[in-house]
């Protein structure tokens, strides 16, 4: 069943008495492209189409237009969160403004919940003969900003729904007519059901989540300053637990995911300057413990760097604890949050940061006619990225990219430099297509290596498994210099090349600000 000319139902922030359509104006030669989601992959391609051919024409009816759709209205830098969670580097380093691209992009701030395909038939002015399509409808069930006053309770929740939200069961459905699709909604936080992880850890996939991370930071610090306290309380709020795994892949270089690994790495620079500096008498009580599901830590790199980083680990006095599961969380007195391990140990804390895995996006699992990864749940395309529809067909005018999609001849790791290299692919073929040139030439990955930050301005680099280039393999400041060299050329606008090397800079000269507002 093809998605093909279908219309797009999100939930509108907009005052509206009913649903709206954007379908019955346009001539065949407009095409409508619509881009759900800012991340990786959805905000490369909004970056890289022809704005000159992929652009609201606002006073005329020709040409073509594109509208991207996504719960927030940034692009969050993913492997600068952890140095953002700590101070760092300020929040906004770490993002970039999905509306730069306005008025030439139409963008609209709305969750997406399912895909439904609705009863009614939609005749186009695009099509040669009477031939009724079905319409395909992405309901955004849930909005991305306060209600108004008039939407107290107009959208019905989806039952079943993961879907996060301050707003639940608000908001005003409205439908957008497409042309060519690109889904690229990214994935979810796997917590496997453990009971009290949404509840009391934190996350690291947002800037929202690096803010409320370094927020608890130091108020463990200041709770745990407090002269009413023993020492066995502080201990218990300055105990840092960082649960890692190689399930985990928001991150640019790594297939494993080493986002626990450099947190823990940031938190031991912040406790052994500016916390040993301004809290001398706390910082000796300060415990950073990483915990991973495999036998060792950074799985995915060469076994003698990954070797390295553990013993790094180890002599910074951070604990290494593999081969754990975590069973459940549970708030025992209101300063004492416990975990309970696979192994029958009880450990409180003060934070808990979790990153170990990805879940599938709600609109994924609510496709059905489009064939999924039996494992991952993850939309299946061809080489070209089209999606494969259940009955083995191939919709030319769908793709997906990210970590919602998995091409069904070559697994690929659910990594950031994955999705940013299959955008510039569908970027190229896009602006192929509006030109009306052919591109046929499928989608090949280029491994570029992997990167992790271990503290103390020390690093691990490896490209031993690269198929092309140089194989090399590096630790140490050297490997810590390309790291630094390597995000910075990545930024992506030049706000942020001044923004980052200025606060770099300035947190060597000042150190971190640890005020808390």
């Amino acid at each position: 069943m093809s998605l093909l000319r279908s219309g797009v139902r999100f939930t509108s922030t907009h005052v509206v008495s009913s649903v709206r359509m954007f379908s019955s104006s346009a001539s065949r030669s407009k095409q409508r492209l619509v881009i759900i989601g800012s991340g990786w992959g959805g905000y490369e391609v909004l970056r890289g189409i022809d704005k000159k051919r992929w652009g609201i024409r606002a006073h005329t009816q020709s040409g073509e237009d594109v509208t991207i759709i996504s719960p927030t209205n940034t692009f969050n830098f993913t492997p600068l969160l952890a140095s953002c969670a700590v101070g760092t580097l300020e929040f906004r380093c770490a993002i970039e403004p999905v509306r730069r691209y306005s008025p030439q992009v139409a963008a609209y701030q709305a969750w997406c919940d399912a895909i439904g395909e609705s009863h009614s038939t939609l005749f186009s002015p695009s099509t040669c003969d009477s031939q009724a399509d079905s319409i395909h409808q992405i309901d955004f069930q849930m909005p991305a900003t306060p209600p108004l006053p008039s939407e107290e309770s107009s959208v019905p929740l989806v039952e079943g729904s993961t879907t996060e939200t301050q707003f639940p069961g608000t908001g005003t459905l409205f439908t957008l007519r497409y042309d060519k699709l690109v889904i690229a909604v990214g994935a979810y936080s796997q917590t496997f059901g453990v009971p009290g992880v949404k509840e009391y850890a934190h996350f690291l996939k947002d800037v929202r989540d690096a803010r409320a991370i370094r927020t608890r930071i130091l108020e463990c610090f200041e709770q745990a300053n407090q002269p009413v306290l023993s020492d066995i309380q502080r201990r218990n709020l300055l105990n840092f637990c960082i649960l890692d795994s190689l399930l985990n892949a928001r991150r640019w270089f790594s297939g494993g995911g080493p986002t626990g690994v450099e947190f823990s790495a940031e938190l031991h620079d912040l406790l052994h300057a500016e916390v040993a500096r301004y809290y001398p008498s706390l910082a000796r009580l300060a415990r950073i413990t990483l915990y991973d599901v495999a036998p060792n830590i950074l799985g995915n790199f060469d076994r003698s760097l990954a070797a390295w980083a553990e013993e790094k680990f180890r002599r910074d006095g951070i604990n290494i604890k593999t081969r754990h599961h975590v069973e459940r969380v549970e708030k025992v007195k209101p300063l004492l949050i416990i975990l309970y391990n696979s192994r029958g140990s009880a450990v409180p804390f003060g934070l808990l940061v979790w990153s170990t895995g990805l879940a599938p996006n709600p609109l994924i699992q609510s496709i059905h006619d489009i064939e999924k990864h039996e494992r991952s749940q993850s939309l299946l395309t061809d080489d070209n990225l089209n999606v494969i529809t259940k009955d083995g067909q191939i919709d030319p005018d769908v793709w997906a990219i990210g970590d919602a999609a998995i091409i069904k001849t070559a697994v690929l790791p659910a990594t950031a430099q994955v999705a940013n290299q299959k955008a510039k692919y569908v970027v190229k073929k896009l602006n192929k297509i509006v030109k009306d040139q052919p591109h046929t030439k499928p989608f090949e990955f280029h491994n570029q290596g992997s990167l992790a930050y271990l503290g103390d301005w020390k690093a691990i680099y490896d490209r031993s498994t690269a198929e092309t280039g140089i194989k090399t393999k590096e630790s140490g400041r050297l490997a810590w210099l390309l790291w630094r060299s390597a995000y910075f050329t990545m930024t992506l606008s030049v706000r942020n090349k001044i923004l980052v090397p200025m606060y770099w800079f300035l947190n060597w000269i000042f150190g971190r600000d640890l005020t808390r507002f």
